[in-house]
């Protein structure tokens, strides 16, 4: 049915129509009737429609109770019977029991006395008990759009509908302020809250403390409430006072535009006050405070306010919902740890702990340095975790394991034995792995996992790759429960992953690090790294098109710190490098070498700087290099060569000799990879290949050994790497068949790689309608190139051709394109292709 409406109120329920008829149909007839309902749905309107009835038919209406005058040709509609005293409700309901009455009596459910539930019993005896109902959600269509200026959609119907209830006064409301204050997107006016503020301050204390604290979370929970309202009191009766009122609805919930509008317009002190109290009682029984604290961290830490202050005793509830939003919001883990410092806790250290796990490193470490000077031993050894951490994430390992070891617990010693390994010092990591002590302290996930991985990489440098690598690998399953809970210096998945990498292990590298972003080990901190060497996999697999999409969501215009900005930057370099962009390069180099010079050579870093290496040699630039590959050299003698770490920096330096044209340089890099090509079927794809470069260096491009060096190299998921070194051998190579058979299998390695055929340095091309016509897709890509400001000898070495082809391909272009001098060549290629330059 529709729902009729007076005075902008609606009114619903099919036994509220049949009252109403009833009266229309014969008004002198004798009437007892009952109405009940909470607040707000249509119990004064139905009277309103029953009084307007009557007095059309010549009936006079009497009400409230008692009257001023009353006859038996009277109608007596009684609203808010609730209200009224044991006294007015004992006569009532003598007057209900009179022969030829007309009453109407409606009222709430609470408060309820034994005159009122008598006065109940005698009108349901003589007529019909009208319980009025909410709104079905056709209801409220109709309602709101007679209300509104347009036809409510079906999304703002069902908005209206899950936030009111049904409720007819709320649904008014809604329409009302809908009507004034029109929006795209279905959303609660602030003018359909403000008319709670005066029912919330006319209802009794108690009740309207019932309310905040099911708002704050409370729920229907007894003993919380009780905690609240004092033990005497009677919840049951409060509860059923709230539902009267028509805020709480029947399963102890808040009507949703009621919680909004108790939250909104609620007392302040009093909202507090609730919450800190249900917070004390939910710590004191072992339950979750932070969704309690949460709404009020604002308010009792803003302006003018003392963190802490609104009440006493309630550190141990802020420290408490610290430590429950660490895991998911280090950021709000440090305001209140913060809070609970303003209330009398000591929680520095905690603090500085959620402030590194969200990665404002320059604050924890002034934290954790306030800490270490002043605070308890306790409190000093966490302080100095955490430093040590923050301090590993800036690649400052050796200054970590100072304070790592200081720390003195077995987390603690099992990462400095990590860095003690990274370091160079192995003889004291292996000491600190064998004091290892179950028995010391109780071993937890944390501690396992650092055990395992001081274990993993202390058997790279001096057991077998597949056993250090399966050691890391069982030290990323043990940590996978802590997720993003716990401060790690590094993830075993990213030492693994690096491991993995140095030993062409590549599917075990990519698929560690995407468990761990799926895990958020680490938390936010640790999500740079594991993207960054996720990219670095990309890199090595020679899928340039992925890393150039994933660049700028790893090193934008927030820059990373320390050893990720090290990666983040020979990152760019290497991708310039293998796209021949020389522009490119150029741009990167100062920011690498700048991330370069504040990082310490260790194991862990040693691909970036190979990488850095190579595009040195490539810029005439490696001075700028030499000192930290000189201290590699002596950090890898120091552990005694590990085949697993040297071997990929030796392949990084035979390519940089290669790029200097430094031939004697390039035999030694390739000699150090022959000695080890022992170590494992990895060593010696990179030894046969080293044994071919030298060959195709030296003019001797056999086809065969070459294209099985590049095929062991493709299938390890070198295929960049595979491709560039059966191209440059065609280059080299006077034999035409094995040139066109070398370039052939160049492409196909280059193709398996899933590098894109745009060249990364040229704009998307724009052709005027005779460009197509007029040159070929290799033609168009040389004169991209060519605008893009490359060399014939840098486009050769692009697209794995001959400097004399890219000649021909060039003569070709100026023929077809009819042009008597370069500058007219390039303008009408710009007209053709585009500029790039003007497309970047």
């Amino acid at each position: 049915m529709s729902a009729p409406v007076l005075s902008g109120l609606p009114l619903s329920g099919s036994a509220a129509s049949q009252l109403l008829d009833r009266v229309a149909a014969d008004p002198a007839a004798p009437l007892l009737a009952v109405v009940g309902a909470p607040g707000g749905y249509g119990k004064t309107v139905l009277l309103r429609h029953l009084a307007d009835a009557y007095r059309g038919a010549g009936v006079p209406v009497d009400g409230p109770w008692p009257p001023r005058t009353l006859t038996a040709e009277h109608a007596l509609l009684i609203d808010d019977a609730h209200r009224l005293s044991p006294e007015q409700l004992a006569d009532l309901s003598e007057h209900a029991s009179r022969p030829g009455a007309r009453i109407v009596v409606a009222y709430r459910s609470w408060p309820r006395c034994p005159e009122l539930l008598r006065l109940i019993e005698v009108l349901r005896r003589g007529g019909p008990s009208v319980v009025l109902p909410a709104f079905t959600i056709g209801q409220v269509a109709t309602f709101l759009a007679a209300h509104l200026p347009a036809a409510p959609s079906a999304e703002l119907t069902a908005f209206v509908t899950e936030q009111t209830a049904g409720i007819p006064r709320y649904v008014a409301r809604m329409a009302d302020a809908l009507a004034h204050t029109p929006a795209a997107a279905p959303h609660v006016p602030v003018a359909a809250l403000a008319p709670f503020a005066a029912e919330l301050d006319e209802l009794d204390l108690d009740v309207r403390t019932l309310l905040l604290a099911v708002e704050a979370g409370a729920g229907l929970s007894f003993d919380l409430v009780a905690a609240v309202l004092g033990e005497a009191t009677d919840v049951a009766d409060l509860v059923e006072a709230g539902r009267a009122t028509g805020m709480l609805a029947a399963d102890g919930t808040l009507v949703p535009l009621a919680r909004r509008a108790i939250a909104a317009l609620g007392p302040i002190s009093q909202r507090i006050d609730v919450r800190q109290r249900l917070a004390a009682r939910q710590l004191a029984r072992g339950g979750p405070v932070l969704p309690l604290v949460r709404p009020l961290l604002r308010v009792v830490t803003g302006p003018g306010l003392v963190p802490g202050a609104a009440g006493s005793g309630l550190g141990p509830v802020y420290e408490a919902a610290g430590e429950e939003a660490l895991g998911d919001d280090p950021a709000l883990a440090a305001e209140l740890f913060e809070a609970a410092a303003g209330a009398g806790r000591t929680t520095a250290a905690r603090r500085a702990l959620a402030v590194a796990l969200a990665g404002d490193l320059d604050h924890a470490s002034r934290l954790t340095d306030q800490v270490l000077s002043a605070g308890t031993p306790e409190q000093r050894a966490e302080a100095a975790y955490v430093a040590a951490a923050v301090l590993a994430h800036r690649g400052q390992t050796a200054q970590a394991v100072r304070l790592f070891e200081w720390a003195g617990s077995d987390v603690s010693a099992g990462f400095a034995a990590v860095g003690l390994a990274a370091t160079g010092r192995l003889p004291e990591a292996e000491r600190l792995i064998r004091a290892d002590d179950p028995s010391a302290q109780p071993p937890t996930s944390l501690s396992a996992a650092a055990t395992l991985m001081a274990r993993g990489t202390a058997e790279s440098v001096t057991g077998s790759p597949s056993t250090a690598l399966s050691t890391l690998v069982q030290a990323a399953t043990v940590i996978a429960p802590a997720g993003p809970t716990a401060l790690l210096p590094d993830s075993p998945s990213a030492i693994g992953a690096l491991l993995a990498m140095h030993c062409n292990e590549l599917d075990v590298a990519e698929s560690l690090l995407t468990r761990a972003g799926l895990q958020g080990t680490g938390g936010a901190l640790l999500a740079t790294r594991h993207h960054l060497l996720t990219s670095w996999v990309l890199l090595l697999r020679g899928r340039l098109d992925e890393v150039e999409q994933r660049l700028p969501a790893t090193v934008g215009a927030a820059a990373p710190e320390g050893r990720d900005n090290l990666f983040g930057t020979a990152l760019r370099v290497g991708l310039a490098r293998r796209n021949g962009d020389l522009v490119g390069l150029r741009s990167a180099w100062p920011d690498a070498c700048q991330a370069l010079i504040g990082q310490p050579v260790e194991l862990f870093n040693l691909l970036p700087l190979g990488e850095l290496a190579v595009a040195a040699a490539r810029l005439g630039e490696f001075h700028r290099v030499a000192g930290h590959l000189a201290e590699a050299d002596r950090l890898l003698a120091e552990l005694g060569d590990p085949p697993l770490w040297a071997v990929p920096l030796h392949w990084y330096r035979l390519q940089a000799a290669i790029l200097a044209d430094d031939r004697d340089t390039a035999r030694r890099h390739a000699d150090r990879l022959d000695a080890a090509r022992a170590s494992g079927a990895w060593a010696t794809a990179y030894a046969d290949a080293a044994a071919v470069w030298l060959d195709v260096l030296a003019g001797r491009a056999d086809p065969e050994p070459v294209l099985a060096a590049a095929r062991t190299l493709s299938l390890a998921g070198l295929t960049w790497d595979a491709a560039r070194l059966a191209g440059q051998a065609a280059i080299r190579t006077s034999d035409r068949k094995a040139m066109a058979l070398l370039l052939e299998s160049a492409r196909a390695m280059q193709g398996s790689g899933a590098r894109p055929e745009q060249p990364a340095t040229s704009a998307p091309a724009r052709t005027t309608p005779a460009g197509p016509q007029l040159l070929s897709a290799r033609e168009r890509e040389v004169g991209a190139l060519v605008l893009a400001g490359m060399t014939y000898k840098q486009i050769a070495d692009r697209l794995y051709l001959s400097a004399k082809t890219v000649e021909h391909h060039m003569a070709r272009i100026r023929q077809r394109l009819g042009c008597a001098d370069r500058h007219e060549l390039l303008t009408r290629l710009r007209e053709i292709i585009g500029d790039p330059e003007s497309n970047a």
